[in-house]
């Protein structure tokens, strides 16, 4: 396997998962099938793309998430006031 591959999140270092396996048992049942299906469907020009993705998506990041959930708050605002 391959060497852990780490950053920072909050201040903390934490692990990001480099496999297809651990990032597929990192990220919520959710979002697994989705994963599948980029994966599975990925050429060879790609697949270092989405793998990139899929790793940092399984990094939790309860800031950036944060920031994510007020944006997505603001559009649906903006859209209901059209």
């Amino acid at each position: 396997m391959a060497e852990p591959l780490r950053t920072v999140v909050d201040g903390v270092e934490v692990e990001v998962p480099n496999s297809i396996p651990a990032i597929r048992e990192a990220l919520p049942e959710r979002r697994r099938e989705e994963f599948d299906q980029e994966i599975n469907s990925a050429g060879v020009h790609e697949i270092h793309a989405v793998m990139r993705h899929w790793m940092f998506e399984a990094v939790p990041d309860p800031a950036a998430d944060a920031i994510m959930d007020r944006l997505a708050r603001e559009e649906a605002e903006r859209n209901s006031a059209a």
